[in-house]
């Protein structure tokens, strides 16, 4: 078992337990399951479909999320996926990323990191690859230091609907901008509310479990980000999370679940509200996943060649992160045009495709 890491006490540590014993013995494929929650979605992109069919079928029923969090462009990066279970987008990653990247899984369950350490030659096999590029480590997300995450040393946080079981999320996104390297991409599906859960539904076991009771409410996230420093961030995709159970259904009562892909970056020059320099960010079509188009959230769609006016923080997003490599921006911030109207991010809860889908 891992180290127990400092905070890990009182009700920390009593939480971490309830879900581990949930995911470890209550749980032994996505059909015990009572919601849609912590269900991997069918929608999974085109571009990782191919992937998914050459990855163990054990990993695969095992494995519970809510998203697809697999970003663009991760060609010889340093991937971290927090709460990796038994390894599903792992190895989605690691065939990504390729031979010359590294990708690390963290997690607290020991049943699920059996499941993926046993498959790694054979999936390396599958993959070509002639020396692993994936390790897997028993830990905790609010402390990755004691996993033995350094500073600044991951290009890409990805975790597929983990953080909302987390007893002290602050601590985990904390950690979160601790490890990336400056430009580097935290990119999660999660369940949000929209309203703060009342304790009832919070102390409820299976609706803890089945990632429910710990849903973070949209606007103390966005307050935590900002409490961080990271003052923007976009949402790629939104779908309404369905409650099948009776009992369940009664107990959460009128709060609205939603299942969202997030992505944040770790900048240093974002500011609370998207404002106007009359700065223009052309995508060159240079990425194999997305040549036509890349999205990089649910209000900017980059068609290929073509300019399109943004807002300095998307400015600094596609040209200060590994994008810049695919974007021509042009202008600069010395020139004030007042507010720009760039969406309003979690507060529009229509569902929306993934990117590149």
């Amino acid at each position: 078992m891992p180290q127990v890491p400092h905070s890990d006490t009182g009700n920390n540590a009593l939480a971490h337990e309830a879900i581990r014993e949930y995911y470890g013995k209550v749980i032994q494929s996505k059909d015990d399951l009572k919601t849609s929650a912590c269900c991997a979605s069918d929608a999974i992109p085109r571009r990782l479909r191919d992937i998914v069919k050459e990855i163990e079928p054990e990993i695969v029923s095992k494995f519970y999320g809510c998203g697809s969090p697999i970003p663009q462009d991760l060609d010889g990066c340093t991937v971290l996926d927090l709460g990796c279970g038994t390894g599903r987008d792992v190895y989605i990653a690691s065939r990504l990323v390729g031979e010359s990247g590294q990708v690390i899984g963290v997690d607290m369950t020991t049943e699920q990191l059996d499941v993926a350490r046993k498959h790694t030659d054979a999936q390396m096999k599958r993959f070509g690859f002639n020396r692993s590029n994936v390790r897997f480590l028993d830990g905790y997300i609010e402390d990755l230091a004691t996993a033995g995450v350094e500073d600044n040393s991951v290009d890409v946080v990805i975790s597929n609907c983990v953080i909302n079981l987390s007893p002290d999320k602050r601590r985990v996104f904390s950690e979160i901008f601790r490890v990336l390297r400056p430009g580097g991409e935290l990119y999660f599906s999660d369940i949000f509310a929209d309203r703060r859960i009342p304790e009832a539904v919070a102390n409820d076991q299976v609706l803890r479990g089945e990632c429910l009771g710990g849903a973070m409410y949209v606007e103390e996230f966005r307050r935590m980000l900002r409490d961080l420093e990271c003052l923007d961030f976009r949402v790629v995709a939104s779908s309404e999370t369905i409650v099948r159970d009776p009992r369940l259904k009664s107990a959460v009562g009128a709060i609205r679940f939603f299942s969202k892909t997030i992505r944040a970056f770790k900048l240093d020059d974002l500011e609370d509200i998207c404002e106007d320099y009359g700065q223009v960010a052309t995508y060159q079509g240079t990425m194999t996943e997305c040549l036509t188009h890349f999205t990089l959230d649910n209000h900017h769609d980059f068609v290929a060649k073509k300019p399109m006016l943004v807002c300095g923080n998307t400015a600094s997003m596609v040209s200060k992160t590994r994008f810049g490599r695919h974007f021509e921006v042009t202008g600069s911030r010395n020139f004030h045009f007042g507010a720009f109207d760039c969406g309003s991010g979690l507060r529009e809860d229509e569902p929306t495709g993934g990117a590149c889908c």
